[in-house]
């Protein structure tokens, strides 16, 4: 049986109760609909003014309001879910990282990857800018786990524009990535779904990605625009605009086949095999 998957598309502010409501009801939604894993976007329980804001409503590991809905909500619905974004702080530590955590049917937190690319940017042509790192941490790492939807790479964001990261999944059989987002507008109407086929493609990977839309508290506009795309490129499902929830159902077994027919993955050349440019090939 081919494994049924949701994205979630939300329009996050900085109310924390009235953005758990929210994504109660589509995680509800997706459950009905017969998925067995669903992704929240990136900021899914907190979208506020300012990138500091994120540190007040940071939780400890393991503990805190957003994490116990998460485990909760798992294991009522009989539904994997990952946890789109969060902000953890660990001891010792002054600023939160943007943790995505998986939980099984058991409400059970079985993984957890750190956001590793901080969105620090100053958009060309515009004077819109942003600085993640003034709220946030850097993680460390990738992350490659079991799950309904087969071995799932976990991701966030701004990693999409780090093809290495993907690649680097691919050693621990990697196939399928979830992609919590939330894009601005002008990157996403730019890039945001040619990077996302773009990681599908080149790593013959299922992408899950669940995005952030609409106009946001501060002026932030984020692009929506959620999709499922599968190992070839194709797009099964989106979202464009609004809040709501898309469903597919992934082809494990066309994955594998295409896999074995179109070995890519097997003809990669690390970098060191490479040699320098002589003579002869100038």
């Amino acid at each position: 049986m081919m494994p049924r998957v949701a994205v979630i598309q939300m329009s996050s502010g900085p109310d924390l109760e009235a953005n758990l409501a929210q994504a109660e009801a589509l995680l509800e939604e997706a459950a009905s609909a017969g998925a067995s894993l669903a992704v929240l976007p990136e900021n899914f329980s907190f979208l506020g003014r300012s990138e500091t804001d994120r540190i007040a409503r940071a939780e400890a590991p393991g503990d805190g309001p957003v994490q116990a809905f998460l485990a909760s909500r798992a294991r009522q619905l009989g539904l994997w879910i990952v946890g789109g974004t969060l902000p953890v702080l660990e001891p010792g530590e002054s600023r939160p990282r943007a943790a995505s955590i998986l939980y099984d049917t058991d409400g059970a937190a079985v993984a957890r990857y750190d956001k590793l690319h901080l969105f620090d940017v100053g958009l060309p042509g515009s004077d819109e800018g942003y600085r993640e790192s003034a709220g946030a941490s850097a993680g460390h790492g990738a992350v490659v786990t079991a799950s309904p939807a087969g071995r799932l790479g976990l991701a966030v964001c701004y990693d999409v524009r780090f093809p290495e990261l993907f690649r680097s999944m691919t050693t621990a059989g990697l196939e399928t990535i979830s992609v919590p987002s939330a894009f601005t507008v002008p990157t996403g109407r730019a890039h945001w779904e040619l990077l996302l086929r773009a990681r599908a493609v080149e790593n013959l990977a299922f992408v899950l990605a669940a995005a952030q839309w609409g106009e946001h508290e501060g002026g932030r506009r984020t692009w929506g625009d959620s999709m499922i795309i599968n190992h070839w490129g194709e797009v099964l499902a989106r979202r464009r605009e609004g809040i709501g929830v898309i469903v597919a159902d992934l082809d494990m077994k066309a994955q594998r086949e295409a896999r074995r027919r179109f070995p890519a993955l097997e003809h990669r050349r690390p970098p060191e095999a490479l040699r320098p440019p002589t003579e002869k090939d100038e």
